[in-house]
């Protein structure tokens, strides 16, 4: 081969690889799904819509359930809290660990048509203090299991 096509093919490779970092069409980024996140009366709906965005779950996140290709309603998050005699009786009989408060709740998203599809309960320990992360481990899990997975 000659000096000059050499550089032809070079020049034809870095225009080849130049066109695949382009980005994609405007059409394609406005895909994304849509979640309505239903208020709850403790105020839990902000911590999910939070970790939401702080996980990257490709979806956004809409005011209005009317313009939402999806509805999250969570459970209020209820607490079990440990009294100070049980937790004395079990450091004395059994082992001191798991001595906590423990929170829980659940969600479920519904499409259009109102039907389930897909639900999820977190439990987690320190009560009210662990919040986020009950709304994060909800936020990993719709994104794995809903909008990660392959269709």
């Amino acid at each position: 081969m000659t000096h000059p096509t050499k550089f032809y093919i070079a020049l034809m490779l870095v225009m080849i690889g130049a066109m695949s970092i382009v980005p994609a069409p405007a059409s394609a980024q406005t895909s994304r799904k849509t979640v309505f996140i239903a208020e709850s009366a403790d105020g839990f709906h902000t911590y999910i819509a939070a970790a939401i965005i702080k996980k990257k779950v490709p979806v956004s996140i809409v005011k209005a359930a009317d313009d939402a290709d999806y509805r999250l309603t969570a459970s209020d998050v209820t607490t079990e809290q440990i009294t100070t005699g049980r937790k004395i009786v079990n450091c004395l009989f059994a082992y001191c660990g798991g001595n906590e408060d423990k929170s829980s709740t659940s969600v479920e998203m519904l499409d259009q048509s109102g039907t389930v599809v897909w639900s999820y309960a977190v439990n987690k320990g320190r009560g009210k203090k662990n919040l986020q992360s009950m709304a994060e481990a909800i936020a990993k899990h719709m994104k794995d299991d809903v909008f990660d997975k392959p269709r």
